[in-house]
């Protein structure tokens, strides 16, 4: 009885404990479980009733405890109801374990990632009653893969697209990997690659310098210091740049990227770059930039060595007339021809350059006085053979100016003007053949450019001056004229001599403003000299050939004459027979300078061709006989007989005739007995200024009278 009665309490504490046990487990669940845990019931038309949901799991479906009890339907709403009853129908159908994730969207804004376990319970008949379901909040998780693989895209991305080749080696210089560029850059597959060890690739002799990058990247050391050569599949080798850098992991090295990038094109621009720097882009031949490199290090080291060397300074007689007559393309045809012919000549240690236009310059090295010598003869002998273009035939002689180191110059600079200037002293006299430089042929004059600078300001500053010089009249011993003649006072070079800054004007186009100022000071000289005097003045003033055939000369003279009100016949323009040669251009300009009423006068009548010809076309006034004829009347009778005819000529023909540089008695008895009117020369009195022409010759009479 007390044994029964043990046992019937021992079963009821079992019981209880086992309760007590089972209430503990799912206050657990319930409570502090993190994870969503649902018991549903499978009911015929799968329909799935809630049996347990706890706590966490009825906060995130949005339920209530009283939901307990009642179906899927019955609680969740379309959107979450479809997707999700469609996973519990897998379990049940399959009887398997069903995993799937899912995202909600939380009324902060914020996305929660799931990731849900359905597990099928049987009855003994192996059917399916109950499923559990439990959903773990996996957003870390979702988020840190997200991250790892948006990590690792972008990695790809920057690998894969990289214009670079680059490659993945491990730390014994296998590849582990390439990118597309590493493909096309070296012909390989990866397959191949990948078999392969980076040093294979790199040219032997670069190997040394490479290995030691190598060993400077495996300790942690990123290098960007190598150009080297990297062979092709095909088995040629590219130049490029390489870089290396280590691949960290847990701080521990366990390989290193290289990127290559190739620099063959740019290697081949560099080089081509070079050339066009230092050669003729015409000719081929090197050019003033290569010529002074090479004579610079010359000089260094021949000074060391004490060695001779020349130089050559060789142009084309002519070339400019051939351009300009047969065009620049044939010009440059020829020049391309005659370096042809130069590069045919040259001999060893002697190197042919083009200085620009049709400048060469042939530099000669190891050779003296002699030598140099030699060389232009036989330069000078191969342009005896005539040139072709087209079926043409021409004949192109060069002239030749010598200068030697070290005993002309001992730089570059010095060399080359020394040659030019030896050069120049041919072309005064003669031209196609050559002369050493001599200490005496330096310019004495202001340099050229400096002085076109100065005579581009020398009408703003003031610098320009007429100068007067009478004309007398060998009958009555008057003066009624002057001609005017232009000075320039510089005020750093001081007085320049007409002889060089004339042609200067001439050459640099500065003769039109220069000569407009002239005609203006001129026709304002005879306004003033005309009242002062109570009588005509005339004043004669040269215009050179490139302002005679200026368009506007006609209007700038009438604009004058009418500025300053003065008769037309009192402006006398000097021009010379070279200015007449074209006669087309001529005739026209000349008659509409005499239909102003201006007078017109030959100046230096004699020395050009056709004189007579020129008297019976144009309209001419004044022939003014050349000084020339004038020097030498009493010891040349041909002289005195041409200026006793160019008299008589001028006389029957009812023009005024001028006999210029008069400086002694015997030649102004010799013109007065000859019938000429008027002559002008220091015999009489030098150019003067304006103001001492008007105080000496104007002004004069007045004060006797």
């Amino acid at each position: 009885m007390n044994q029964m009665k043990q046992s019937r309490i021992t079963k009821r504490r079992g019981v209880s404990a086992s309760t007590k046990i089972e209430q503990m487990i799912s206050d657990i669940i319930f409570k502090h479980v993190k994870d969503l845990v649902f018991i549903m019931q499978v009911e015929p038309g799968y329909q799935f009733r809630y049996l347990f949901a706890n706590e966490n799991g009825l906060l995130h479906a949005g339920m209530a405890v009283s939901d307990i009890g009642r179906t899927m339907d019955e609680v969740l709403s379309l959107n979450h109801l479809n997707p999700l009853k469609k996973q519990y129908i897998k379990a049940v159908k399959e009887g398997l374990e069903v995993v799937f994730h899912d995202e909600v969207d939380m009324d902060n804004d914020n996305q929660v990632f799931g990731e849900t376990l359905l597990t099928p319970i049987k009855d003994e008949d192996g059917e399916v009653k109950y499923v559990v379901a439990v959903t773990r909040d996996i957003t870390e998780n979702f988020k840190e893969k997200n991250r790892l693989i948006d990590s690792e895209q972008r990695y790809r991305s920057l690998i894969d697209h990289n214009l670079d080749a680059v490659f993945s080696i491990d730390l014994k210089g296998k590849i582990l990997d390439v990118n597309p560029a590493a493909q096309l850059l070296t012909g390989y597959t990866v397959k191949q690659l990948k078999s392969k060890r980076i040093t294979s690739l790199i040219c032997e002799s670069d190997l040394p310098p490479f290995k030691e990058v190598l060993s400077d990247t495996k300790i942690g050391n990123a290098k960007e210091s190598l150009d080297c050569r990297f062979m092709h599949r095909k088995g040629k080798f590219l130049t490029v740049h390489l870089k290396t850098i280590p691949i960290v992991i847990h701080s521990e090295i366990k390989g290193m990227y290289i990127i290559i990038r190739d620099l063959s094109e740019q290697a081949k621009s560099t080089e081509l770059i070079k050339y066009m720097a230092f050669h003729d882009q015409l000719t081929g031949l090197r050019n003033r930039r290569a010529l002074l490199d090479q004579l610079d290090s010359l000089v260094k080291n021949k000074t060391k060595q004490k060695t001779e060397f020349a130089l050559l300074f060789l142009d084309i007689d002519r070339f400019k007339y051939l351009n300009d007559t047969l065009g620049h393309f044939v010009g440059d045809q020829i020049l391309k021809q005659v370096a042809d012919r130069l590069i045919d000549i040259q001999k060893e240690n002697c190197t042919v350059y083009r200085q620009g236009g049709d400048e060469f310059i042939i530099l000669l090295e190891k050779t003296g006085r002699k030598g140099a010598g030699e060389f232009a003869q036989k330069v000078l002998f191969r342009f005896n053979e005539s040139f072709y273009f087209n079926s043409q035939e021409y004949y192109i002689t060069p002239s030749i100016g010598i200068s030697l180191f070290p005993n002309d110059g001992k730089d570059a600079e010095a060399l080359i003007k020394y040659a030019d200037e030896a050069l120049y002293s041919v072309k005064e006299k003669g031209k196609a053949h050559y002369q050493f430089y001599r200490s005496d042929m330096q310019s004495t004059g202001v340099n050229i450019i400096a002085l076109e600078a100065h005579l581009r300001k020398a009408i703003e500053r003031d610098e320009l001056e007429l100068y007067y010089q009478p004309q007398i009249n060998l009958l009555t011993n008057e003066i009624s004229s002057f001609e005017a003649l232009l000075r320039w006072n510089n005020s750093e070079f001081g007085f320049i001599s007409p002889a060089e800054f004339i042609p200067l004007a001439e050459d640099t186009g500065l003769i039109i403003p220069i000569g407009n100022w002239v005609i203006d000071g001129a026709c304002r000289q005879v306004k003033e000299w005309t009242e002062k005097a109570g009588k005509p003045i005339r004043i004669a003033i040269n215009i050179s050939p490139k302002q005679f055939m200026q368009l506007d000369l006609v209007r700038v003279i009438k604009s004058s004459i009418e500025k300053y009100n003065i008769e037309p016949s009192l402006l006398e323009i000097e021009i010379t027979e070279g200015a007449m040669q074209d006669t087309k251009e001529t005739i026209p300009i000349l008659k509409r300078l005499k239909d102003l009423g201006i007078k017109i006068s030959v100046d230096d009548f004699g020395t050009g061709y056709s004189s007579l010809s020129y008297l019976k076309q144009f309209p001419i006034d004044v022939l003014k006989i050349d000084q020339s004829f004038i020097r030498d009347i009493k010891y040349n009778g041909k002289d005195a007989a041409i200026i006793t005819t160019i008299i008589h000529l001028g006389n029957s023909l009812g023009m005024e005739v001028i006999a210029e540089g008069v400086e002694e008695q015997s030649q102004v008895d010799f013109l007065t007995n000859a019938d000429c009117e008027k002559a002008q020369g220091f015999f009489f009195a030098r150019p003067l200024r304006a103001q001492e022409a008007e105080e000496k010759f104007i002004l004069k009479p007045k004060a006797s009278s």
